[in-house]
């Protein structure tokens, strides 16, 4: 006979635990702030091409001196289908935020500048991408609202499929969920000073899908435990039996999920690819927040709902 674990006893530590990681998050996130990527806050983006190893503060030094009217930002990564002479093939992003246009001299200073200061690393022009503010805003804009759906849309799912156990219950205490796992993936990029980009709407959507997978797998085995121990059973205690017996391939499938992805982000740090980093880093969070949150989190709300319910009724 399997061990029942007394998952509704603890809810307070699992409550007070999440508590504290979104109270830390909050005060990072007051001090530090969310950074947003040009994609979003708009900009303009100049992308050159090199080969050798680069001391990246000379670099910085290099670019800054020829913008000194200008913030500038930049990012390398390694170009891992360009080899030039066997020599190591890179690129760098140099990013300008704001609405100002960069003017065409502007370029061409800069690329004669590292040119100059690099010439063994044979420094070429690649390309120029431009965003304006207000696109990127709305680009934001319904990247939230494809979230905003795509979380009401789940929430009808679960009130529907599971009218046995509650379903409106069932389906609010997934969407808290689901918010928790976002919130987890936000603080994330506000303490690792990461932009948000396209990759973080990627993340969300793509963990909303599979926390609420893991509730679903909860619901439906505490749905069966229901009707096997009758209406008048223990919710707690139906609950408890549910979630021990489903929390083995739960963690299964997250361990083997976080494998894939973490053999992901080792090879995107050993080739230093930044933007494959910034989805692979979240995504292990989201999977275990997700794991953490089905377990934890949804189903004993779940129970303190129906339970203050009861008492209501009676």
């Amino acid at each position: 006979m399997k061990k029942t674990l007394n998952f509704i006893g603890k809810s307070k530590i699992f409550f007070g635990i999440s508590l504290s990681i979104i109270a830390i998050g909050l005060i990072c996130n007051i001090i530090f702030g969310a950074t947003l990527n040009i994609q979003f806050k708009g900009g303009t983006i100049i992308s050159y091409n090199y080969v050798g190893e680069i001391d990246e503060d000379a670099l910085q030094d290099t670019i800054q001196k020829a913008t000194p009217d200008h913030t500038v930002t930049f990012t390398v990564t390694k170009d891992i289908m360009n080899n030039t002479d066997d020599e190591d093939a890179y690129t760098v992003s140099v990013e300008f935020s704001g609405n100002e246009s960069i003017e065409t001299d502007l370029q061409k200073s800069i690329t004669e500048t590292l040119v100059k200061a690099f010439p063994d690393n044979k420094f070429e022009y690649q390309e120029t991408t431009s965003v304006e503010a207000s696109m990127g805003i709305n680009f934001l804009l319904k990247c939230l609202t494809a979230v905003a759906i795509a979380s009401a849309l789940m929430v009808i799912y679960v009130t529907i499929r599971f009218k046995r156990i509650g379903g409106l219950s069932a389906g609010m205490m997934a969407l808290v969920a689901l918010f928790h796992d976002v919130a987890m993936i936000y603080f994330l990029y506000v303490i690792f000073r990461m932009p948000i980009d396209s990759n973080f709407i990627a993340v969300v959507l793509m963990i909303l899908g599979y926390s609420l997978n893991d509730t679903i797998v909860i619901y439906d085995r505490v749905r069966e435990e229901r009707r096997l121990a009758g209406r008048e059973a223990d919710l707690a205690e139906v609950f408890n039996k549910s979630a021990s017996a489903v929390m083995p391939r739960t963690i299964a499938t997250s361990i083997t999920t976080l494998v894939a992805i973490g053999t992901v982000y080792v090879v995107a740090v050993i080739f230093n690819l930044s933007s494959v980093q910034s989805f692979a880093l979240p995504m292990m969070i989201g999977i275990v927040s997700g794991c953490y949150s089905s377990l934890c989190i949804a189903g004993p709300l779940w129970v303190a709902w129906n339970q203050r319910k009861s008492k209501k009724a009676e």
